[in-house]
């Protein structure tokens, strides 16, 4: 794929970027490492003040990095404006609690004098450089959530960012660069996707972080575990939403339509599999359907747009091959199902029903406004429709009932369990999954110290 902005609108080429030639790749992996030895020193306060200063530079730009965001990969301006507002949001988080977040910790007194040690104390310390490999669909917010930690912690960080958003990979550096941060702290390497393998394999690296496929994954985690080197994966997501009969179905249905079509539906952690209780099953999706039949669909830099055109031509082919598929095998399309007339790479809102194991859609990830719809019987069979799926990234949960709430955030295999809410992540709580949509934590505490070397400081008397 070359580096290039292309608008999903129009299908039109705005601008075209030459990869970064192996000389300037290396002239940048140096610049890292040698930024590093400096900056692992400097004060968690002067980190703070200049993480503060990026996030009032985002507020200031938020019109204009939400218009490049859209024209780049097609979402709402809108939503757009409020991914940069709450990137702004993480980095102050960030600024003031990473101190706290980092602090030394003692073990306790009993356990320090059966080591036979005066004093002990747990610290966390940077890594080094550390390379993350980030996908178009939140081109900011993916970034920062992994860069405001890891600046705090004292690491500097390479970005590899999608082909398809280089204006908003080139904005991010230049907004650190503007902040103050010294020179090297957080580059952008405009290159293809075959130059991240030895880009990981150069010692100079020491850690890697990616969002993004299954197979994008692997390929990172496969390199990564041969040279040793620790990584934190975001992949794919096929979240479930269930409700069940002591739900407000009404607030259910609402919360559905945008728990599955934020972001054009290309979001990892949108409720994407309605398992539905077969109690209040036709009362739902009558409500479901209409909502995502209301949906205005249209030029995603107007303000009233609520659906925009998918990120990409071959995005949309994948998505029309899935519901294609469940098509044929049988499922009903409840709404959509046709690819509009006319330019840009929009696909309608769509409600699918009737899924059976054999659809691929069943344990495929559908990245694009497309729901399906499954009848449970009992809170049993819930669970298991809902685990019955590779991913484990996150899952929603609509019930009054206390006893089911327990049972739910036992039972489902996810990262997270939200109840009466749609998913969202937030700077203070661990981000990420299990199974398939991968291992470590983004965010929180956790996410600050996934990057950091945890080293035992003992003391004798």
């Amino acid at each position: 794929m070359p580096i290039a902005t292309v608008n999903p609108a129009n299908g039109e080429t705005l601008k075209t970027y030459e990869p970064m030639d192996e000389d300037e790749l290396e002239r940048r992996l140096e610049l890292a490492e040698a930024t590093f030895r400096t900056y692992r020193t400097t004060s968690f306060a002067e980190r703070a003040r200049l993480l503060n200063k990026a996030a009032g530079l985002l507020d200031e730009d938020q019109r204009e990095i939400g218009r490049i965001m859209t024209t780049e990969m097609g979402k709402p301006v809108r939503q757009a404006r409020a991914e940069a507002a709450k990137c702004a949001r993480a980095m102050r988080w960030y600024a003031e609690r990473a101190e706290g977040l980092l602090a030394d910790e003692e073990p306790p007194e009993t356990d320090v004098r059966d080591s036979g040690a005066s004093q002990v104390r747990v610290r966390y310390r940077p890594l080094g450089p550390v390379l993350a490999v980030m996908p178009w669909n939140f081109p900011l917010w993916q970034v920062v959530r992994f860069a405001a930690p890891a600046l705090m912690a004292g690491n500097v960080g390479l970005l590899k960012h999608a082909s398809n958003v280089p204006q908003t990979a080139l904005y991010l550096e230049d907004l650190f660069h503007r902040a103050g941060f010294p020179e090297g702290c957080f580059q952008t390497l405009l290159i293809g996707s075959g130059a991240v393998d030895d880009v990981l394999r150069d010692e100079r690296v020491k850690a890697a972080t990616l969002t993004g496929s299954e197979p994008a994954g692997r390929a990172v985690a496969s390199t990564a575990g041969e040279m040793i080197k620790k990584t934190v994966l975001e992949l794919g997501g096929s979240d479930p939403y269930v409700v069940m009969p002591s739900a407000d179905v009404d607030r259910a249905a609402e919360v559905a339509v945008t728990a599955r079509v934020q972001n054009n539906g290309q979001s990892c952690i949108a409720a994407k599999r309605f398992i539905v209780h077969t109690d209040v099953y036709d009362a739902f999706a009558e409500k479901f359907v209409a909502g995502m039949r209301a949906l205005r669909i249209g030029d995603p830099l107007a303000e009233d747009t609520e659906i925009g055109p998918l990120a990409s031509e071959q995005g949309r082919a994948d998505l029309e091959e899935l519901v294609d598929d469940a098509r044929r095998s049988g499922a009903e399309v409840l709404c959509g199902g046709q690819r509009p007339d006319g330019p840009g790479w929009y696909y309608p809102p769509t409600v699918l029903a009737g899924i059976t194991r054999e659809m691929r859609i069943h344990r495929e990830e559908a990245f694009g406004p497309v729901a399906t719809l499954y009848r449970a019987d009992d809170l049993d069979e819930a669970v298991l429709i809902a685990n019955d799926s590779p991913f484990g990234l996150s899952s929603n949960v609509w019930t009054r009932d206390e006893n089911e709430v327990e049972r739910f955030a036992r039972d489902l295999e996810a990262g997270a369990v939200y109840v009466n809410g749609m998913t969202a992540s937030h700077p203070a709580f661990p981000f990420g999954g299990v199974k398939r949509s991968g291992y470590g934590r983004e965010l929180s505490g956790h996410g600050i110290r996934e990057f950091c070397n945890i080293t035992t400081v003992w003391q004798g008397a």
